[in-house]
């Protein structure tokens, strides 16, 4: 859990259709009230394509409310469905609870590129996060039905995580290895300045495979869930 100064933090994650590349384009936080503002990130996304949300077009604006945001409860599977109780099992809850279902699920939906993930916040103490790694096609070269060739890992096998400080896009990117060296894919851009800080300040991390899914698109084939304690 995410949680700083008494307020549990969310940020919410565009990914550029044009590009590929991803940003954090806003911060929801809950405390006595819910409150969302833009991030610094915001301006490139926009040069890159994306458009602010409708109900939240000032980005200097803090916007507040004592409810989670319609815009994004409404992204939520309606708590009268009949296999509700189905979905809460499937993220570890026993009640419906908005923001917690947020917080687990990500709220994703097919009709854009917005994604709720808990961020790791500075002085957190033990976490846990479970995440696809980014750039699986580019390295393992997965076309088709080759990716069934292609992922040769399985779930519960160990991977190290190694700073690539020569990446241009990136300086903070974070590579993916599995037991070879071979590299898998990257850690998430938006984990990527978190992770490699604390691969400098040499915290034990704890990597491993928490699924693999060969009949998804190469963007989501492999999930791995990563530990830190201290």
């Amino acid at each position: 859990m995410s949680i700083k100064n008494g307020k549990d933090y969310l940020y919410l994650v565009w990914k550029s259709g044009q590009s590929g590349q991803q940003y954090i384009v806003g911060q929801l936080t809950k405390s006595s009230c819910y409150v969302f503002r833009y991030c610094d990130e915001v301006k490139n996304a926009i040069e890159d394509g994306f458009a602010p949300l409708l109900c939240f077009p000032d980005l200097n604006k803090q916007y507040e409310d004592e409810k989670l945001f319609s815009v994004f409860s409404s992204r939520l599977p309606d708590k009268k469905r009949k296999n509700i109780n189905d979905i809460l099992k499937k993220y570890g809850l026993e009640d419906y609870d908005e923001y917690a279902l947020l917080k687990r699920s990500g709220a994703r939906l097919p009709i854009d590129n917005l994604e709720f993930i808990d961020p790791i916040l500075d002085g957190e103490k033990d976490i846990t996060r479970i995440f696809f790694v980014a750039g699986v096609r580019h390295y393992l070269n997965c076309e088709g039905d080759d990716c069934l060739k292609a992922v040769e890992i399985t779930r519960g096998d160990e991977v190290s995580l190694k700073k690539d400080s020569e990446n241009k896009y990136d300086i903070n990117a974070v590579q993916v290895l599995d037991h070879s060296g071979k590299i898998l894919g990257y850690i998430p851009r938006y984990y990527s300045s978190s992770v490699a800080e604390l691969l400098e300040t040499k915290k034990k991390i704890s990597c491993h495979v928490y699924n693999v899914d060969k009949n998804k698109n190469c963007n989501e084939c492999i999930k791995i869930i990563m530990e830190i304690k201290n």
